[in-house]
């Protein structure tokens, strides 16, 4: 397959870039494209070393994949070009995610929506990381409503965030002085923000609704009632969650582990008294989804449960659900076999 990267300087890029080569995606032409300010280099990549080229619409015509890792007007601006030309696009903004014409993918939750679409919608990296673990609990114990409150790293504002946290983290400590901050609206070393994306009428942030909208949408339970808090930690690339569920039949802390051992995509971390349950330190660079403090929730008696979730945000929630997507496709679905 000719696959090309758009935004493969930025954090997911790179990741994208990564996991291609790790799970031997069938690579015969990869292409990496940013602005004209990385263009000319050349990287290393698990495909030989390959030159940044400067994106034009003409210039990935020919295609067959290009995982887009940009923004959403960005994707907007060019992504039906792509498509008109022929190639299948996986889009890892927000730009498309709720367009009924666009499938929203997680595989483990939903490849058949892939069918033989050209334009295939990546989720919220804090959506995937949740789905992956809700779903499996919904088919066995039935879905009422989800309370979740996310702990998200810097990761989600990019290599950029990143760097802020690493910085300023070290001016603290070296120097002595208060953070500053440029990506964050307010300072993240040694802070937490309780704010991530703008406030919308409801008096939920935006990231906190694309949780709710996007989780329905996956699932295909447009009228679940989903609540979120969303808030941005100094971790630097794994996003944790609190996840309270009412379930539509009784549900106990052994039948939901055991479910969740079965689930493709998830790894059960969950023996309290030896210390062990999800944790940033350990999901860090993990495929799976990390779930534990698995526990019957008081609140709604025999239909009530409690999880705590870690997931690689550039992974799971983003690079690694990108090319998991793009391993369904038909074109290569086919060449696999």
């Amino acid at each position: 397959m000719r696959v090309g990267i758009v935004g493969a300087t930025g954090a997911v890029g790179r990741e994208l870039v990564d996991v291609l080569g790790r799970r031997a995606f069938p690579v015969t032409s990869l292409r990496l494209f940013a602005s004209t300010r990385s263009a000319g280099t050349t990287v290393k990549t698990p495909f030989g070393p390959t030159t940044i080229e400067a994106f034009s619409d003409e210039a990935v015509r020919d295609l067959d994949i290009a995982l887009l890792a940009v923004s959403g007007d960005f994707a907007k601006a060019h992504a039906p070009a792509m498509v008109a030309a022929g190639v299948t696009v996986i889009d890892n903004s927000s730009a498309f995610r709720l367009q009924d014409d666009v499938p929203l993918v997680v595989p483990e939750v939903n490849a058949a929506a892939i069918g033989g679409a050209r334009l295939i919608a990546n989720p919220n990296c804090t959506t995937a990381i949740l789905v992956v673990a809700l779903e499996p609990l919904r088919q066995a114990f039935g879905l009422k409503r989800v309370i979740v409150s996310t702990y998200q790293a810097a990761s989600g504002a990019g290599a950029e965030g990143m760097a802020e946290l690493e910085r300023e983290s070290r001016r603290v400590l070296v120097e002595g002085v208060k953070p500053a901050h440029d990506v964050f609206r307010w300072p993240l070393a040694f802070n937490v923000i309780p704010q991530i994306d703008a406030f919308q009428p409801n008096g939920y942030t935006r990231e906190e609704m694309k949780v709710a909208w996007e989780s329905r949408k996956i699932m295909g339970m447009a009228d679940l009632p989903v609540s979120c808090t969303a808030v941005r930690i100094p971790t630097m690339r794994v996003h944790a969650e609190a996840v309270t569920i009412e379930t539509e039949r009784p549900v106990t802390a052994d039948a939901a582990r055991e479910v969740l051992k079965r689930a493709a995509g998830v790894k059960v971390v969950d023996d309290p008294a030896q210390g062990l349950y999800p944790m940033p330190i350990n999901a860090t660079g993990q495929d799976d989804v990390e779930a534990g403090r698995i526990r019957a929730n008081p609140v709604f008696g025999a239909h009530g449960l409690d999880f705590f979730l870690c997931g690689d945000q550039l992974l799971k929630g983003a690079a690694l659900n990108a090319v998991q997507i793009a391993e369904r496709l038909p074109s290569v679905a086919r060449k696999a076999a």
